[in-house]
């Protein structure tokens, strides 16, 4: 017999769980959100750059570009219900060779057919008034407590480690502890596990791996204070390391690598890290040669292989829906995502979504210390 049971049961608590959680609790649904560890924001949720993106750089048409264009519609309506603080310091990239001049222009015209505001100034470069920073683990824990404000319940510690259709309740969700949970549908937002997860179901989605990004983080420049996101023009090695200010304005963060690694557990900053990002930072912010090194950081991206954005139902268990491989624009996309999500369940009937409700959250229920700091210490622990 189950011991507890939910309209939905999100399996994994990062930025995307919870913004699946929120969409639906807005609309009166049961939510329970499983998260496995042993408090929230402890992932790859936690350890990004922070960064809302407007979508000027995605590919037009693609699901990932529609989610994070629809996610900017989204958080000129929430962010401010919710309490998540922002700047919209807006983000600069600067052409130093005809190659990345033609780069630059394409950029524009992709970011015109986007919809997304930009500008190219006289010397070439192309400004992006929308670009915001945030902090990542703020914007997760004011998530989770407005949808726990609507209803859904957060459970931590609570690992699932089986799946089952039963016809007469939906699915059921055993949990590590020997719980089982009953619930009418679950969606699988379990990041770099996700494909395990849907191997519960008895099929592969996607064949997740991580992609570990390490950052640099620096005291801001008294004398040189940096107000905006410095971007590289990409080139087909990637889209480089990009500088930016902190919220708080008290800190300079450069990087991501973009390395390709297997070991799903491993968050170490790698020993070549700040050779791989100085350089190339630098060039953009030169400040940075005499900046005061704080520490570094690394996250472990959810990418999947030959696959971005998997979004779908499962083939093989009724009420079983797949988010998996949402790589760095999670964060960015998560309120569409959430919203998406939600309307895949009701489409099936599975779930009836009333009319959206406002949900405000208390401050205090964001942990307290700097956001870089409070994953990577958790990770050397």
């Amino acid at each position: 017999m189950a011991e507890c049971s939910a309209e939905v049961a999100i399996v994994g608590g990062g930025i995307v769980g919870c913004a699946v959680a929120h969409a639906l609790a807005r609309c009166g649904v049961q939510v329970l959100v499983l998260e496995a560890e042993p408090a929230l924001a402890l992932g790859a949720s936690a350890t990004n750059s922070g960064i809302l993106h407007t979508g000027f750089d995605s590919t037009p048409g693609e699901l990932e570009t529609r989610l994070i264009l629809r996610a900017a519609e989204l958080r000129e309506e929430l962010l401010g219900e919710l309490g998540v603080h922002t700047w919209r310091c807006g983000a600069r990239l600067t052409p130093r060779s005809d190659e990345e001049a033609d780069a630059v222009a394409r950029l524009a015209a992709g970011a015109q057919r986007n919809g997304v505001e930009r500008h190219v100034q006289a010397d070439g470069s192309l400004v992006v008034p929308g670009e915001t920073v945030s902090d990542p683990v703020a914007f997760l824990y004011l998530l989770a407590a407005a949808a726990q404000q609507g209803g859904a319940t957060v459970r931590l510690d609570a690992r699932v480690t089986a799946l089952t259709h039963t016809p007469a309740a939906g699915v059921e969700l055993e949990l590590a502890s020997g719980e089982r949970v009953q619930a009418r549908a679950a969606v699988n937002c379990a990041g770099l596990f996700a494909d395990e997860v849907a191997a519960m179901t008895g099929e592969r989605v996607v064949e997740i791996y991580p992609r570990k990004g390490e950052f640099l983080v620096f005291a801001m420049p008294a004398q040189e204070p940096l107000e905006e996101i410095l971007l590289p023009v990409p080139s087909a090695l990637g889209k480089g390391v990009l500088v930016f200010p902190t919220l708080d304005r008290s800190h300079v963060i450069a990087g991501p690598t973009a390395r390709e690694r297997e070991d799903k557990h491993d968050w170490s900053v790698e020993g070549d890290a700040r050779e791989l990002i100085l350089a190339s930072a630098a060039r953009m912010y030169p400040a940075l040669e005499h900046a005061q090194y704080v520490g570094a950081y690394a996250g472990l991206r959810p990418a999947g292989r030959s696959a971005n954005y998997v979004i779908a139902r499962s083939r093989t268990m009724p009420g079983v829906v797949h988010v998996a491989a949402i790589r760095s624009t999670g964060l960015s996309a998560s309120l569409a995502i959430g919203e998406h999500v939600a309307a895949m369940l009701a489409e099936d009937e599975t779930v009836t979504l009333g009319p959206p409700r406002s949900l405000t959250a208390a401050t205090q229920a964001v942990p307290p210390g700097r956001w870089w700091e409070r994953a990577a210490a958790h990770r050397r622990r």
